[in-house]
């Protein structure tokens, strides 16, 4: 059964091509011809069921009012941002070298393999940060360096007190770790420069994953990292690469490796890997692992601590934004009007007793029904009206909270009134510092793309020619010639 048309690409030739988003039994699909490379079929979701009860949680947002290009070909062909990009960006990112210390064969950023030097100068960079901070009317509230490996640019830490300079509130940067677990030193300059978050690369607890997709065993580097990360409080956020058959089994284990070191651990995301870049593309079906194959493995494996009904796709959270957004009338606010079947996760407090998800003491979509209808009611009454409904969700919202099965260290109704009344964001931070966050994001390949997903992408590069463009966009097309058009020729850095 069809249940959508859109477009997407030829793995071969990157030819955008009409596609048809097709229910195969319990299956969703993706299927597309091209003229000179054939019939392509490939697994888009693995649960119709999950598929569809997700999609409920769908809102299209409003894009830019500043597109930096003009729509004259058909997406994603002129990304850049363009006029017809429904979603602002939430989460900005810079390569700031394509250099690296290590060679991964997984890396959809094909660092370093061109032999050329892309490396942004510290001015560019000033330049494509004040890019994102003019997007409007939201400007880019987080950015994250990336590469190549970013730690080997020696002007990192300044970098990092440029993002502060420029407005941003949240900085991290992703990394392998070789370099804070080797220099114990970095990790304290970096926090102190402002860095708020480390997105460790993390493929697992034993060295087998490490040698199968790093090609060499770096699970004690990880440890030092960590460990270096924690001597100076700096909060480290664990990326597992996901491939069937190779790590796919130690989900469980990372979850537990991350609940047992929440003083330094904030969450996990978990990537499906991406087939692009030096990813063989021959055994796709076979390492693919879709959001419903993730959400399944973690019940599996957390003997359902963690079930699949806990996990929400990102765009579930829009209503907060909005009563936000209602309450104050005035500046918009970040909103993640990403599409429902980018991305998953939950939050899960950690006792005792384990991993407890937050579903199981909040009633979600209460929540969430409760905000969306005190944002209807204030956008149709005046400023007493508007008082008489905040005072009432204020005294609502606490009670989807049942407090006989909240963890005795969190008061989390007092913490929903401190936020909607008072706006209070320490309160927020206390939340995050005592919960862990678990999420997967299935960035999109050639086989899997599909416009309408691309179109409400939240998490964008900046390049240095003034484009800003969407992550799945940018390394299944853009990259390769953005590095040639701005690179030079290339030294390999030691390790």
């Amino acid at each position: 059964m069809v249940i959508k048309n859109t477009k997407s690409l030829c793995p071969e030739c990157l030819t955008v091509l009409d596609a048809e988003v097709y229910e195969d039994k319990d299956k969703i699909m993706i299927k597309k011809t091209c003229e000179k490379h054939g019939e392509f079929n490939n697994t888009y979701w693995s649960s119709s069921d999950i598929y569809k009860k997700v999609k409920k949680y769908e809102k299209v947002g409003l894009g830019v009012e500043n597109p930096q290009t003009i729509a004259d070909s058909e997406c994603p062909q002129n990304c850049g941002l363009c006029e017809e990009h429904e979603s602002h960006t939430v989460l900005g990112l810079i390569d700031v070298t394509n250099r690296c210390n290590m060679k991964c064969p997984v890396c959809f950023a094909n660092a370093a393999v061109s032999k050329t030097l892309y490396e942004p100068s510290y001015e560019e960079i000033r330049t494509m940060l004040q890019n994102l901070r003019n997007n409007k009317p939201v400007p880019t509230p987080a950015i994250q360096f990336a590469g190549g490996e970013p730690t080997v640019r020696k002007d990192l830490v300044d970098l990092v007190k440029l993002a502060k300079e420029e407005g941003f509130s949240h900085t991290q940067i992703a990394t392998n770790g070789l370099r804070l677990a080797r220099l114990p030193s970095l990790a304290k300059e970096l926090k102190e420069a402002g860095l708020n978050t480390v997105y460790l690369q993390f493929d697992g607890i034993t060295e087998e994953p490490y040698i199968k997709i790093r090609n060499r065993n770096l699970l004690s580097i990880k440890l030092q990292a960590i460990e270096n990360c924690r001597k100076v409080g700096l909060g480290i956020v664990l990326v597992p690469t996901l491939l069937k058959g190779v790590n796919h089994d130690q989900i469980g284990d990372i979850l537990r490796f991350a609940a047992d070191n929440i003083d330094i651990i904030r969450g996990v995301n978990f990537q499906p890997v991406s087939f692009a870049g030096r990813t063989p593309t021959d055994e796709v079906e076979s390492q693919r692992v879709t959001i419903p194959d993730f959400e399944s493995m973690v019940e599996e494996q957390t003997d359902a601590q963690i079930k699949v009904e806990d996990f929400y796709p990102a765009s579930c959270v829009t209503p907060v934004s909005e009563f936000i957004e209602a309450i104050d009338g005035k500046d918009a606010q970040v909103t993640f009007t990403c599409h429902p079947h980018c991305g998953t996760a939950t939050y899960v407090f950690v006792d005792d007793s384990g991993m407890i998800p937050i579903t199981q003491f909040i009633d979600v979509d209460r929540f969430f029904n409760l905000l969306s209808n005190s944002t209807e009611n204030m956008e149709e009454g005046g400023l007493v009206a508007k008082a008489k409904i905040v005072a009432r969700a204020t005294v609502e919202l606490p009670k989807t909270v049942d407090m006989s099965k909240s963890p005795d260290s969190i008061d989390l109704r007092s913490i929903l009134t401190a936020v909607f009344r008072d706006r209070s964001y320490k309160s927020l931070g206390d939340f995050h510092h005592k919960t862990l966050l678990v999420s997967c994001m299935h960035f999109m390949d050639p086989f899997n793309f599909d416009q309408d997903r691309v179109r409400r992408c939240v998490i964008h590069y900046a390049v240095p020619d003034g484009r800003i463009i969407p992550f799945c966009s940018m390394n299944a097309i853009y990259r390769k010639d953005i590095e040639k058009k701005f690179s030079k020729p290339f030294k390999p850095v030691s390790k």
